[in-house]
């Protein structure tokens, strides 16, 4: 079974969520990024125990900053998923590049573009 996701969905592979730092997530959009969404094993089965709960708790505090700053703390996202779920893994990318079409470019790089204009 061959699926696809959309074409501007970058994957990075980590050996475990919980090495996600705040400072990942908020540079993403730094460098650009419209949405940002990390997908980690499911709550209770995580290989490093405590993983994918500390990523959860760092995409919590990259969406306060996120939305403090304007940019606006839906544009990331967490989610728990088990390897053998790939075709809810295309429906989340589907509805992540949906949602973020629809709340437009982000801020930090259209303010960027005025900027050098």
């Amino acid at each position: 079974m061959r699926l696809q996701y959309p074409s501007n969905v970058k994957i990075i592979l980590l050996p475990c969520t919980g090495k996600v730092d705040i400072i990942h997530l908020l540079r993403a959009f730094e460098k650009g990024a419209d949405g940002v969404y990390v997908v980690g094993c499911l709550e209770g089965a995580c290989q490093y125990t405590t993983g994918n709960l500390r990523a959860r708790k760092r995409v919590e505090q990259a969406r306060e900053i996120l939305e403090k700053i304007g940019v606006g703390g839906e544009r990331v996202q967490m989610y728990n998923l088990s390897s053998s779920e790939a075709p809810r893994f295309v429906q989340i990318a589907q509805e992540m590049t949906q949602k973020i079409l629809a709340l437009g470019r982000n801020p930090i790089k259209a303010s960027k573009k005025k900027m050098a204009a």
